[in-house]
């Protein structure tokens, strides 16, 4: 065997990680824009997988998504979160959390969604937020909105709950 044929076996041997990017939009109430997926319960931020083994990175991954699933192409902000995503029958998740801004009514608009993967799309007021995400993403889009009111930086999150160092 050759060096790179060990490096190959080496990494093929590593375990996996999988990873994801969403994109927070609110408007100028606080309103929280969620989307609906028809190949799950409960509602979720625009976003999805990033495609790691096309070198997509995850604000790349963030971007792609937005742009997918509701037509907007924007650059997403300041990182807000990070939650590292226990599974059961599947390796964990990396989740990141961007931050979209505050949209304009013009941007609402013209959002269209991906019907191959949505049903619909809604703001929603934050003391409302747990009755749209499951638990975890709860907690994720949670920490992310304490992030903004407080200007801290990205919090650091393991299945949806801040890590104490």
């Amino acid at each position: 065997m050759t060096t790179s044929d060990d490096y190959a076996a080496y990494i093929a041997g590593l375990p996996r990680v999988l990873a994801g990017a969403a994109t927070l939009f609110r408007d100028e109430r606080g309103r929280v824009l969620l989307v609906e997926p028809n190949y799950r319960e409960g509602w979720a931020l625009p976003g999805g997988t990033i495609e790691s083994g096309d070198g997509e990175t995850p604000r790349q991954g963030a971007r792609r998504e937005t742009a997918e699933e509701i037509g907007l192409d924007l650059t997403p902000g300041r990182l807000l979160a990070v939650d590292w995503v226990r599974g059961v029958a599947r390796p964990p998740i990396v989740a990141y959390v961007y931050d979209g801004g505050v949209l304009a009514r013009e941007q609402f608009d013209a959002i269209r969604i991906q019907e191959a993967e949505l049903l619909s799309w809604r703001l929603v007021d934050r003391a409302d937020l747990a009755g749209y995400l499951p638990d975890r993403l709860g907690r994720r889009v949670g920490a992310a909105l304490a992030v903004l009111d407080s200007g801290a930086g990205a919090a650091e999150l393991e299945d949806g709950e801040p890590v104490t160092g």
